[in-house]
């Protein structure tokens, strides 16, 4: 039976560094403010590179490390909620970029639950009757920075630039692969977390500006279900997979707040130790997120070959999405 490896990680970040401190300087607020609620110390910020900038550099870093030609990749996924443009998809601008020019390419739009949606479509092409995709590029990338309101201290502070990801492949031989899923949507919720919301023209003619609003969240109803849907999800996806809570090895989640990371491992009755956490170097990367924790890990030698990952993501949608995998 054919399996599908990771076979790459990498990852990449804008080169300036937003401290608390410096935070402090142009809103109402402080470094122990903002680190006792959320275990961010920093940020890096995009200055003049888009998104598609992000996740191209990120492509690049990929097949340098594998060795793979840019036109042996069948599929090219970008998950994103900051694209470049409506159209053309980031993906698409990437693909472009590095000259995948055999590689279908598209976005998928699931906030903070990106990357791990876009593990679950790969997985579908790569092992649907008869497919041709055997290669894989999956990247999650955000310049949130260009959707944030700066003036607004209770998202500002949250929120980080960065693209990470993943080369996959399907093979034959190596006992790595994808274990089980689970994924849900809670579309009722979904004007808890918003980004770029366009309104509708209120005449015709008009001559209004098309205005495109600003980030906004309710932590309060985020932080409830964060807390509460994704150990539900994770739960799910290891019974699936036949295995228990004490056999996955790292709990691999997305990075919206430590208090968040704390509290589901509590509710899971795990050591925080198997919840790794990079949060107080990037705060909230959405869909960069968990694949630039999972470099982190891979690249530090912490997940090795053979053990046990269940990753998560939760965010706007609302949605969650948990992915269990034998790296």
């Amino acid at each position: 039976m054919e399996t599908i490896k990771v076979v790459k990680t990498a990852h990449y970040v804008p080169s300036k560094v937003v401290t608390n401190d410096d935070l402090s300087k142009i809103m109402d607020t402080s470094d122990e403010w903002i680190s006792s609620r959320t275990g961010i110390k920093q940020r890096h910020i995009s200055i003049e590179e888009n998104t598609s900038q992000l996740c191209t550099n990120v492509a690049e870093q990929l097949l340098e490390k594998s060795g793979w030609d840019a036109e042996s990749i069948d599929l090219l996924i970008i998950a994103t909620m900051s694209p470049d443009s409506y159209t053309p998809a980031t993906a698409a601008l990437v693909q472009g970029n590095i000259g995948a020019h055999k590689a279908l390419a598209f976005d998928i739009s699931a906030a903070c639950s990106g990357f791990i949606y876009g593990l679950n479509v790969a997985e579908k092409f790569m092992v649907s009757s008869g497919s041709s995709c055997k290669r894989v590029m999956l990247i999650g990338g955000e310049v949130l920075s260009k959707v944030i309101d700066w003036t607004d201290r209770t998202t500002a502070v949250l929120f980080g630039d960065g693209a990470a990801g993943v080369l996959l492949e399907q093979n034959e031989e190596d006992s790595s692969c994808f274990v089980s899923s689970s994924l849900h949507t809670y579309g009722e919720q979904g004007d808890k977390l918003e980004a770029g919301k366009t309104d509708a023209l209120s005449s015709f003619p008009t001559a209004g500006d098309h205005k495109i609003k600003a980030f906004s969240m309710s932590g309060r109803d985020v932080y409830k279900f964060a807390t509460h849907k994704v150990p539900v999800s994770i739960e799910e996806a290891v019974e699936k997979a036949g295995l228990t809570l004490d056999q996955i090895d790292y709990f691999v989640l997305h990075q919206a707040n430590s208090r968040i990371v704390t509290q589901i491992a509590k509710r899971l009755d795990q050591s925080l130790a198997k919840f790794p956490m990079n949060i107080a170097k990037y705060g909230n990367t959405s869909a960069a997120s968990v694949p630039l924790l999972l470099d982190e890990l891979v690249s530090n030698k912490a997940i090795k070959r053979g053990q046990i990952i269940a990753m998560s993501g939760f965010g706007g949608g609302l949605t969650v999405g948990t992915q269990i995998i034998k790296y």
